[in-house]
């Protein structure tokens, strides 16, 4: 980029202080460990600029921790788990997810390897759990709740999973200083030290929440990543949402009084339920029960649940549900406070569903949000303005969107890199430098999914032996030999048993022609008998007409009986071919063949995915600790931040 050059981010945050000058910055996340310390760029690029938007990190502590999907439930436990598309399938972990350096949550689903050619079930009977480890998204890891119902995150103690948390840090880090070489690593490896010192110092006292320890970490990950200080306040959804008599009044919860003031209230459940229309796994309030609205409340010491309205009470769907009495119907936010602090205390927390969360916070802030992040904001989008054309219009704050360029940004970091095994041939190399790793990456991307294509198209064994023989050469061309070889005594050995077969049906022919030959000369027999013989004087032509006729059936029997049994003699030879050790072993050798094949295949597959569809995911959100570790001096990172393309995305 010239001087005379402005860059996006510069531009973006020139263009929101027109539109929205003190509204500060959210950066709300689940988890510190992922790419939300990535947002330091931003802060300090608005300092740069000299404005005094402040930057508000966040920890998202009001939703549930991930669960187990499957498998035995132990109270109070938590574990790390691998992302695959058999025993995690499903899997959601935010609260606590890792990936380290080039890894990403890109599962190489069932569906993607069916794609690409690979015969699933005949894998599965050679080996059954293959499917585990082949599916696995490469460099993630999240930690569950083993709860058969999983907590709050804001009711999580640290206690509980520090040491699970603690080790998949070790496991990330220690991933990412082994994919780097020469000088660089010894340096990665003193600030991996320094940052696992400062996770256990704040880790003191273990009787705090995760989310409190999340928000003391912030301010550290932030400074770590951007290797200076970075000025931010901290907070927690359980904060930003607490509701009782003093907050109601706050603007965040002008969204959720059009949901309670019974006169807007159908208006605006009437909009929300034509917002998600059509969306995947969002659910009309009629699912949640009579006067459902798109709220939940936690109450302390009894969990969330969805918040429904009558007119002279409300019930809380926690387990088990929580009753409130209205002296009179709804009319305002302050109402509904009222009767919640009375019931349960000060300390409630009012939150929106994924839709009506958004609308709640983009009143005061505006949400910094990467590219691919939230899915619902279309659908908060759809119903602010539906609530705005039905007269009811609340003034939004626009997404700041941020979109990186991390791969190609790594050109300004000198620092070698030892490509962990899965990138290793699709780059054709075992090391190499940064600059050298931004020039190639999306090549090798392109050239990852071309092959996916041509490995599709590879249904016969033949086609992809040969074609592993040809970009592999090795082994495989002493096992394309043995392959054609194996295949042309089977087919030696097919076109004797195809012979076979040939006599064998005409016999069948034959014998079925002479099935028709005996019932005719029976039935020609039997006529005589009954015309010339039965209770008759026979003369002797008659008798020798019978003699003849008996004779006759027993020729055709007697030829039956010759077609049967050179019949069986062929099934015996036939039984002898396929049965025999030599044709036995070739087969089975064949098969082995076959198997190493497609195992090559698969691995292929999932090399190609990953360093194509898995690079792709990890250049938009990338673990912020990166950036330090690979390149100290921070080069890479200001580059990242440079580079991006930002825009403002409208909420209504």
């Amino acid at each position: 980029m010239t001087v005379q050059e402005i860059s996006s981010v510069d531009k973006t945050l020139r263009e929101l202080q027109n539109v929205a000058p003190d509204a500060p910055f959210l950066a709300l996340g689940q988890t510190v460990f992922w790419d939300e310390p990535m947002k330091a760029g931003l802060a300090l690029a608005s300092k740069r600029l000299g404005h005094s938007r402040k930057l508000v990190a966040g920890v998202h502590d009001t939703d549930y921790f991930a669960k187990l999907p499957s498998g035995p439930h132990t109270a109070g436990k938590f574990k790390a788990l691998p992302h695959n598309d058999t025993t995690t399938r499903g899997l959601w972990s935010a609260a606590a997810e890792f990936s380290t350096l080039f890894g990403s949550e890109t599962v190489i689903t069932r569906d993607m390897l069916h794609a690409a050619g690979v015969r699933i079930s005949k894998l599965a009977l050679a080996r059954p759990n293959f499917l585990d480890e082949a599916t696995e998204a490469w460099g993630w890891r999240g930690i569950v709740s083993l709860d058969e119902h999983a907590p709050i995150t804001k009711d999580v103690l640290l206690k509980q999973l520090f040491p699970e948390l603690q080790a998949t840090l070790d496991w990330a880090l220690d991933s990412a200083i082994d994919a780097l070489g020469g000088q660089g690593k010894i340096k990665a490896t003193e600030l991996a030290d320094q940052l696992r010192t400062q996770v256990c110092e704040l880790s003191e006292p273990r009787g705090q929440s995760l989310s409190e320890f999340y928000k003391r970490l912030l301010p550290v990950l932030y400074e770590f990543c951007a290797n200076r200080p970075v000025d931010l306040e901290t907070t927690a959804t359980s904060e930003l949402l607490r509701f009782n008599r003093e907050t109601c009044s706050s603007c965040r919860f002008e969204l959720l009084n059009l949901f309670v003031d019974q006169a807007t209230r159908p208006v605006a459940c009437s909009a929300y339920d034509e917002a998600i229309r059509g969306s995947s796994g969002l659910y009309e309030l009629s699912r949640f029960g009579s006067g459902a609205i798109p709220f939940d409340l936690i109450i302390p010491g009894h969990g969330r649940g969805t918040i429904r309205l009558g007119t002279r009470g409300a019930v809380i769907m926690t387990a088990p549900p929580q009753f409130l009495t209205l002296k009179k119907p709804l009319s305002s936010v302050a109402d509904l406070a009222e009767a919640i602090e009375a019931k349960f205390g000060p300390d409630c927390v009012l939150v929106g569903k994924a839709v009506t969360l958004i609308g709640m916070l983009a009143r005061e802030f505006v949400f910094v949000f990467h590219e691919g992040a939230s899915s619902y904001v279309k659908h908060s989008r759809k119903l602010h303005q539906i609530l705005s054309q039905k007269g009811h219009a609340l003034p939004m704050n626009p997404i700041l969107r941020i979109k990186y360029d991390v791969w190609g940004s790594l050109k300004v970091c000198c620092s070698w890199m030892r490509l962990p095994e899965p990138f290793q041939r699709a780059f054709g190399t075992e090391e190499l430098c940064g600059p050298s790793f931004s020039a190639r990456w999306k090549e090798v991307a392109k050239e990852q999914e071309e092959l996916l294509g041509r490995l599709a198209t590879m249904r016969r064994p033949i086609e992809l032996i040969r074609f592993l023989d040809k970009t592999h050469g090795g082994s495989w061309e002493v096992l394309a030999e043995e392959y054609e070889g194996l295949h042309e005594q089977l087919g030696k050995l097919e076109r004797s048993l195809e012979q076979i077969r040939s006599r064998r049906f005409a016999l069948y022919d034959q014998a079925r022609q002479l099935r028709v030959k005996r019932l005719a000369a029976e039935k020609q027999k039997g006529d005589h008998f009954r015309a010339r013989i039965f209770e008759k004087d026979p003369t002797t032509e008659d008798l020798a007409e019978r003699e003849r006729l008996t004779e006759a059936v027993k020729g055709v029997i007697h030829e039956s009986v010759e077609v049967e049994s050179h019949m069986q003699e062929l099934r015996h030879l036939q039984n002898e071919l396929v049965h025999d050790e030599k044709i036995r072993r070739i087969h089975e050798r064949r098969r082995s063949i076959e198997l190493e094949a497609e195992l090559k295949r698969l691995r292929l597959i999932r090399q190609a995915i990953i360093s194509s569809k898995g690079l792709a995911h990890a250049n938009l959100r990338p673990s912020a600790w990166w950036f330090r570790l690979v390149c100290p001096d921070g080069l890479w990172f200001r580059e990242t931040i440079d580079t991006a393309e930002c825009y403002l995305e409208p909420l209504i």
